[in-house]
C-alpha cells in the first residue's frame, strides 16, 4: 500500500467515533498529501507491526518503511501542512513536552466515548479545521474603520493642541530635544515631526492618515497603507504628548503594530479581483492571530486585575458603580438614567464587570463554542460600556480585536459567495514570512510576559536587563500595559474658566462636551474624542502646578489663539481677548429624578474655589480697580506675580 501510493499512511481504528472525528479533521488539514485507513482494512498489509498496537494507537508509516505511534504519530501527521511544522518542533525540543503528550494522548485512548461527547460539545456536531481567510478581510476592515475614527477626530483638533499657537506648541519641544539628546532623539521621541514639525506638517499627518484609513477599508493595497497608518499614527501620539497619551491610543497602535504582519501583502484585495486575474493572498498567520488574541486576553484580563490590585475600596466592596457613571471623564445620556439604579443592581454589575474581565478572557484560548461565547460576551460588554460613557474610538476597536475570536463558519452566511470563494482561495504563505511570523511571536511574548510580571509583582521579579529592554521598545508602543479605572473616583470636580476684562464682570468659557451649563444634557460624542475636554477631567483632579500644560492653555485664551478657541464651544469674547482670567472648581453631581423634574437640569454644582488665581498677561490694572475692592486687589497682585509663572511655564515647554 505504502508503495503504492508513496504517500505516508495514517492507520486509525475505524469502529471509534473519536478517532474517525479527528481523523476527519487531520485530512482537511494535509489534504492528499497523507492517506488514512482503518487498521481493520489495512493491518493485514503490515504483519510486521503487531496487532495489538493498531488497537491502542494510530500508527503513521512513512514511504521509507519508518513508523510512528500515538502522540508522535498525530504531530508528525499534522506537519505535513507547513504552517504547524512548529508542534513536531516543540514535541521534541522542549523539554518534557513529548512525555506530556504521551500521557494526554493514553488517557484520551482510554476514555474515547466520553472524548468524543467532549468534542461535541466544544467544537461542534461538525468538526473541522478552521480557516480565518475570512476572518482576517474583515478585520483588517474595520482596523481601517478605527484608524479613520482615530485620524478624523484627531484632524480638526491637532492645531489647537500641538501647533504653533496650540496649548503644547511642538516646534519649541523638539529645538529643546535637539540639543539635550543629539542623535539619540530619533529612537527616544519616535515622529516624522524631526522633519517638518509645521502647523501644515501636522495636517498632512492627519490627513494622511485620514487618506490611508480610506485604503485599508476598500482593500486597495491594505498593508502599504497600514503601513502608513502605523508610522503617521505614531508620529502624532508622540507630538501630541499628554493629548494623545491615553490607552486607546497605545492599543492601535499595538493592534496596528500586529496587523502589519497579519495582512496579505498584495495591491487588490478580494472584492476587486477576478479570478484569472491575479494570484490568491497567502493564507493567514495562525502565529498573528493568536498574537491578536493574547493582546485581547491581556487587555481585557488587566483591566480586571488593577481593580483588585489597586485595593480600592469601591472595587472591594462592589460600589464602584455607584460612583462611575457621573464621574466617569465624559457620560452620555444613559449615564443619567443608570445613575438612578437601586444600590443591588450597581453591586450585581460590579460582580459581573470582573467576571467579564477576569473569567471570560480565558474562554479565548478555548475551544470554538467557548471562544464564541468569550467574543458575543465581551463585544456586550463594550456595547454597555459606549452606551453609557463616551471612550473615543476604544469600545470600537476592542470589538474589532474580537474579530479574530470568530472563524469563517462564522460569516459564510452573511459574505457574498463570489468574495469567500476568492478569499478561500489562498495560497502557503512564505518560509521568510513565518520565519519572520515565530521571531516576532517569540519577542513580543517575552515582552508581554515581562510586562505582566512587572505588573502583578510590582517590578520585584523582573530582571533588570529585561527592564532595560522594555524601555528600550517603549517609545514604540508595539507592547503595553492596560487597565482602566484601577482607582475610582468618587466624586467630580469640574474646572470652570471665566475671562474678564474689569475683574467684576465675569463670562465662562463653556467647552463642547465637559459638563458646564447645568441644564445641558451629556453629550454622545464618541468615536470622536474631544481630548481637551477629556484633559480638563484629568487636570480637575490635581493641581494646575501639576498640570503645567494648564497654564499654557490660560494664555493661550489670553492671547486669542484661533486654535485654541476653535476647541471650545463659545467664546464669550469674540471681539478681543479679556484681559483677566481664572478658573474655578465646582463639584458637581447628576440631579435625581425629583430634582431633574423641578428644574430640568442634568447636573447639580457647587462650588468648591478657586483652581487658579487670576491670571494677566499685561503687567497692569485699569484705575478704577485700583479703588476697588480689597479682595480684587489682592486677586490682581497675584495675577502680576502668576504672570511670571505664565512665562517661566512658556520655557519649560520649549525644554521638556
Amino acid at each position: 500500500m505504502v508503495g503504492e501510493e508513496a504517500k505516508p499512511l495514517l492507520i486509525f481504528d475505524g469502529r471509534c467515533g473519536f478517532c474517525r472525528q479527528w481523523v476527519e479533521y487531520a485530512r482537511q488539514i494535509t489534504g492528499d498529501r497523507v492517506s488514512y485507513a482503518p487498521f481493520q482494512e489495512a493491518a493485514g498489509s503490515f504483519p510486521q507491526i503487531p496487532y495489538q498496537r493498531f488497537t491502542q494507537a494510530v500508527q503513521l508509516i512513512l514511504p521509507d518503511g519508518r513508523t510512528f505511534s500515538a502522540a508522535e504519530a498525530v504531530f508528525r501527521t499534522l506537519a505535513f501542512d507547513p504552517s504547524r511544522e512548529w508542534m513536531l518542533s516543540v514535541y521534541h525540543s522542549v523539554p518534557g513536552a513529548a512525555a506530556v503528550c504521551e500521557f494526554a494522548y493514553r488517557t484520551v485512548a482510554r476514555h474515547r466515548n466520553l472524548a468524543s461527547r467532549i468534542v461535541r460539545l466544544l467544537w461542534g456536531r461538525h468538526f473541522e479545521p478552521p480557516t480565518f481567510h475570512l476572518t482576517r478581510w474583515l478585520f483588517l476592515r474595520a482596523m481601517g474603520v478605527v484608524y479613520l475614527a482615530a485620524f478624523l477626530s484627531l484632524w480638526p483638533q491637532i492645531a489647537g493642541l500641538a501647533g504653533s499657537r496650540g496649548v503644547l506648541p511642538l516646534s519649541p519641544w523638539l529645538d529643546g530635544l535637539r540639543v539635550s539628546l543629539g542623535v539619540e532623539r530619533y529612537w527616544l521621541v519616535p515622529t516624522l515631526a524631526w522633519l517638518d514639525s509645521s502647523d501644515a506638517a501636522l495636517q498632512f499627518l492627519a490627513g494622511g492618515g485620514v487618506a490611508a484609513s480610506l485604503f485599508v477599508i476598500a482593500d486597495v493595497a491594505a498593508a502599504p497603507a497600514l503601513v502608513i497608518l502605523w508610522v503617521f499614527y505614531l508620529s502624532l501620539v508622540t507630538a501630541g504628548r499628554i493629548f494623545l497619551s491615553y490607552q486607546w491610543d497605545a492599543l492601535l497602535l499595538e493592534a496596528g503594530f500586529l496587523a502589519l504582519f497579519f495582512a496579505p501583502w498584495e495591491w487588490l484585495g478580494a472584492p476587486w479581483k477576478r479570478a484569472n486575474q491575479v494570484r490568491p493572498p497567502s493564507r493567514p498567520s495562525l502565529i498573528m492571530l493568536w498574537l491578536l488574541r493574547w493582546l485581547l486576553f491581556r487587555l481585557m484580563f488587566l483591566s480586571g486585575s488593577v481593580k483588585l490590585l489597586s485595593r480600592d475600596p469601591t472595587w472591594r466592596n462592589l460600589t464602584a458603580l455607584e460612583y462611575h457613571y457621573q464621574t466617569q471623564p465624559l457620560p452620555t445620556p444613559v449615564a443619567w438614567y443608570a445613575n438612578q439604579l437601586p444600590p443591588w443592581f450597581q453591586k450585581a454589575s460590579v460582580a459581573g464587570v470582573f467576571g467579564v474581565e477576569l473569567v471570560v478572557p480565558f474562554f479565548i484560548f478555548a475551544p470554538r463554542r467557548l471562544r464564541l461565547i468569550a467574543a458575543a460576551l465581551l463585544a456586550c460588554f463594550q456595547a454597555l460600556i459606549a452606551v453609557t460613557g463616551n471612550y473615543a474610538f476604544f469600545n470600537l476597536l476592542t470589538v474589532t480585536l474580537c474579530l479574530p475570536l470568530l472563524d469563517d463558519a462564522c460569516f459564510r452566511s452573511v459574505i457574498p459567495r463570489p468574495w469567500a470563494a476568492s478569499l478561500a482561495n489562498a495560497s502557503e504563505p512564505s518560509r521568510a514570512r513565518r520565519a519572520l511570523a515565530a521571531v516576532l511571536a517569540v519577542s513580543l511574548l517575552l515582552l508581554s510576559g515581562t510586562e505582566l510580571t512587572e505588573e502583578f509583582s510590582r517590578g520585584r521579579a523582573v530582571p533588570g536587563i529585561m527592564r532595560q529592554v522594555l524601555g528600550w521598545v517603549a517609545p514604540f508602543q508595539v507592547v503595553n500595559t492596560y487597565g482602566l479605572f484601577a482607582l475610582m473616583t468618587t466624586s467630580r470636580p469640574e474646572i470652570i474658566v471665566e475671562g474678564s476684562n474689569d475683574g467684576v464682570t465675569w463670562l465662562p468659557y463653556e467647552f463642547k462636551y465637559k459638563p458646564g451649563d447645568v441644564h445641558r444634557r451629556p453629550p454622545w460624542v464618541a468615536p470622536y474624542q474631544p481630548r481637551l475636554d477629556w484633559q480638563m477631567w484629568f487636570a480637575a483632579l490635581e493641581s494646575y502646578r501639576e498640570n503645567p500644560w494648564f497654564v499654557n492653555f490660560m494664555a493661550r485664551l489670553l492671547e486669542g489663539s484661533p486654535e485654541v478657541l476653535r476647541l471650545l464651544a463659545h467664546n464669550p469674547f469674540p471681539s478681543a481677548p479679556p484681559h483677566y482670567i481664572r478658573a474655578l472648581v465646582y463639584d458637581y453631581r447628576f440631579t435625581t429624578f425629583a430634582e431633574r423634574r423641578t428644574s430640568g437640569d442634568w447636573w447639580k454644582r457647587e462650588l468648591r474655589g478657586s483652581y487658579i488665581p487670576v491670571i494677566s498677561l499685561e503687567a497692569r490694572r485699569p484705575h478704577r480697580l485700583e479703588q476697588g475692592h480689597t479682595e480684587r486687589q489682592g486677586r490682581l497682585e497675584s495675577a502680576r506675580s502668576l504672570n511670571q509663572a505664565v512665562t517661566a511655564q512658556n520655557m519649560i515647554f520649549k525644554l521638556n
